[in-house]
């Protein structure tokens, strides 16, 4: 009997097709390191078709390649159109141990 196997790449890229797969991956990638992050950009990409996204994010192909690659450097315009054409946006929340924590903490003594 023969089993099919798909390589780990595809599969990766055929889950990365859910939104919610896809935001906790990337949210995952932005808490280990910068260049995580943009690899799990361009890998969520990938699941939709550079072609597509960079249509819809208003960017060149090549362009969005070039800011998704290891030595790339993407402008916060570039990365918030290609987030904003795969339904994803930046959000900034407090972190665990927070300056308006501290600022309350002073203002309390």
């Amino acid at each position: 009997m023969t089993i099919k196997t798909s390589s780990y790449r595809q599969s990766l890229l055929a889950a990365l097709l859910d939104p919610a797969e896809a935001s906790a991956y990337l949210n995952a990638a932005l808490e280990d390191s910068p260049q995580a992050f943009l690899k799990a950009v361009r890998n969520v990409a990938q699941s939709r078709q550079m072609v597509k996204v960079a249509k819809d994010a208003g960017v060149q192909r090549e362009t969005l390649y070039r800011s998704l690659s290891e030595q790339g450097n993407p402008t916060f315009e570039t990365l918030s159109s290609v987030l904003a054409a795969l339904g994803m946006k930046i959000s900034i929340t407090l972190s665990d141990f927070s300056a308006a924590d501290d600022t309350r903490k002073r203002k309390s003594a």
